[in-house]
Order: structure tokens, then C-alpha cells, then sequence
């Protein structure tokens, strides 16, 4: 499984090195530190990270709440923001962005970590307003970017879907696709009288089911976790007595 790609914007040098050393202990793959707005969206655009450290004064017209506006806007990751004693205007601002998480100075290698992960538990489970659309949801086939090219995925051809952080891997015979999109907001687009949720991590198309026990499926020759709050609905869903 590949490292989750962090980017830190920290116009305070001592304190984005301090950042960037403890995510490196942390065994993150770390992104260059940004100063300011203008390096942050050349950042995001040329690097891709999987979640960024947004320090909310970058002491610029443009601040750490303006790049979180751009995140919402043009991506789909998570992003914390880094917080000293603010006044009420700015928390206000700042609780429109919809945060992930926030770390608040001063912090430790603890702390970072928590935050880290609370914010990629947030965005996998929580849908911010923000995120919220309209969806058209086809019956037999989804739309998968590969490339330059948007490739129609039959559901009859799709096994299960895995997650994996900001990722949903879509598993067929012939290969594997990478979507970057949170598990709950994909399903959301396929049948569901089709794909029935079976883990946290997992969603299992039904048909593909060859076996089954009171901890696990096969599926496709591989077998995949059943956790216990969906145990019961699947055995329901199968006539399985």
C-alpha cells in the first residue's frame, strides 16, 4: 500500500521543518512545505497530496482558509487546519471550509498523528455540505477515469470495490481501477440492489458471492472480511437462514 502523500503550507519556517520531520517519523510521504497561497495551489495542482496542513494565518491577504475554499472547490481530499488562539471572525470562516480536523499549536508527534488520522476517518465517513450532488445512478454500468478517457465498467464485470485512505479500488477479473473519491460517496452511484457494503473497507457485488461463513466471503477466488454490523442484513439479503 502506497505512503499517504502530505503537503504542509506554514509561513513560519522553524515550525513547518518541525511539521515536515515529525510527518517524516510518522513515515509519511512528505510534500515540500508552502509559504503562501500562490505556492500552495502549485502545490496541489503539480503533486496531488492525499491531505494537507493548512496553518490558518499565513500573515498574506490570502490565508489558509482561502486555500481551503480552493481545496473544496477544485479537489476532493481532506485538509487540517492549523490553529493558534484566533479571534471570532476568523473561527467563523473557518468552520464554513469544513475542516477535516484541526491541530491546535503548540503539538506533538502525538497530536499529529490523531489529527491525521481523525481528518481521513472525517472525510471517509462524513459528507461536508459542500460535497453534496446531484447524482445520476446507472443500472448497469459505472464510468471510470483512465487516462484521458472516461471508461464504462460494466457492474457484471466488477467484483468488489476496496478502500484504501482517500481511494476506492474497483477490483474486475482483468484489472484493478484507482478512483480517488471516499467509499460512501461512490457507492452512492451504483445499484443497490446490486453492491451490498459487507465492511468498513469493503463493498461486495452480490452476484460475485461463490461462498460464505459467519466471518467472511469469497469473491473471485479471494476472500474478503464481513464485519459484524453487516453480517446479519447480508444473510437476510442472501435467504440464508
Amino acid at each position: 500500500m502506497s505512503k499517504i502523500k502530505v503537503g504542509i503550507v506554514e509561513d513560519e519556517v522553524i515550525i513547518a521543518d518541525d511539521i515536515q520531520l515529525l510527518l517524516e517519523q510518522l513515515e509519511y510521504d512528505v510534500l515540500q512545505p508552502c509559504e503562501n497561497y500562490e505556492e500552495a495551489v502549485a502545490m496541489l495542482q503539480n503533486e496531488q497530496p492525499d491531505l494537507v496542513i493548512l496553518d490558518v494565518n499565513l500573515g498574506e491577504q490570502k490565508d489558509g482558509i482561502d486555500i481551503a475554499k480552493y481545496i473544496r472547490s477544485n479537489m476532493n481530499i481532506p485538509f487540517i487546519f492549523l490553529t493558534a488562539n484566533s479571534d471570532i471572525a476568523t473561527v467563523t470562516r473557518a468552520k464554513v471550509t469544513n475542516p477535516n480536523a484541526y491541530l491546535v499549536k503548540p503539538f506533538n508527534k502525538s497530536d499529529l498523528f490523531t489529527a491525521i488520522e481523525v481528518a481521513l476517518f472525517n472525510f471517509n465517513t462524513i459528507k461536508p455540505p459542500t460535497q453534496e450532488k446531484e447524482k445520476k445512478i446507472l443500472k448497469k454500468a459505472v464510468f471510470i477515469k483512465d487516462g484521458e478517457y472516461f471508461i464504462k465498467v460494466p457492474f457484471d464485470e466488477i467484483l468488489y470495490l476496496s478502500s484504501e485512505h482517500v481511494y476506492v479500488v474497483v477490483h474486475t477479473k482483468q484489472r484493478k481501477y484507482l478512483v480517488r473519491t471516499t467509499m460512501q460517496e461512490y457507492i452512492d452511484s451504483f445499484d443497490a440492489d446490486l453492491f451490498f457494503r459487507i465492511h468498513r473497507s469493503y463493498v461486495a457485488n452480490l452476484e460475485k458471492i461463490e461462498k460464505i461463513n459467519s466471518t467472511s466471503i469469497l469473491v473471485g477466488g479471494e476472500e474478503l472480511p464481513i464485519s459484524k454490523n453487516y453480517r446479519e442484513s447480508l444473510l437476510n439479503l442472501l435467504n440464508i437462514k
